[in-house]
């Protein structure tokens, strides 16, 4: 058995529409960094494209999609923390200013733990 890598696609399908606003369960490692790489394109192409009118304009709608993002990318920020046997309130280390985040992008890149956990079974496994 092997851990199969989800797409690029099927990471903003799991995001958007299978997994909204849910904290349980477990997010792959390639899930979880597809979805970062697509927030981070949603939010430049939303500066982009409103920049030209107004600034007023510019942040209210790089709010509004900022907002719309916030809570699928809080979702699978916790559901990757649970792949690897940590709880998602260790999502607060980022508020420890450098450290906090060293220690959780090294974590987002670990890989999954093996076999089910407490959160749930390992996510993708192919026979």
């Amino acid at each position: 058995m092997y851990q199969r890598q989800v797409t690029f696609g099927e990471a903003i399908q799991r995001g958007l529409v299978e997994n909204y606003c849910n904290f349980t369960g477990r997010a792959s490692r390639s899930e979880y960094w597809w979805f970062y790489l697509f927030t981070a394109l949603v939010g430049m192409v939303a500066g982009g494209i409103s920049a030209p009118f107004g600034e007023t304009f510019s942040e209210i709608f790089t709010y509004a999609v900022a907002l719309v993002l916030f809570l699928p990318s809080f979702g699978i920020t916790f559901r990757r923390l649970h792949d690897i046997g940590k709880s998602g309130w260790w999502w607060l280390l980022g508020f420890i200013p450098l450290v906090g985040a060293i220690i959780l992008i090294v974590w987002f890149c670990r890989q999954s733990q093996e076999g089910d956990n407490e959160y749930g079974p390992e996510p993708n496994m192919v026979a």
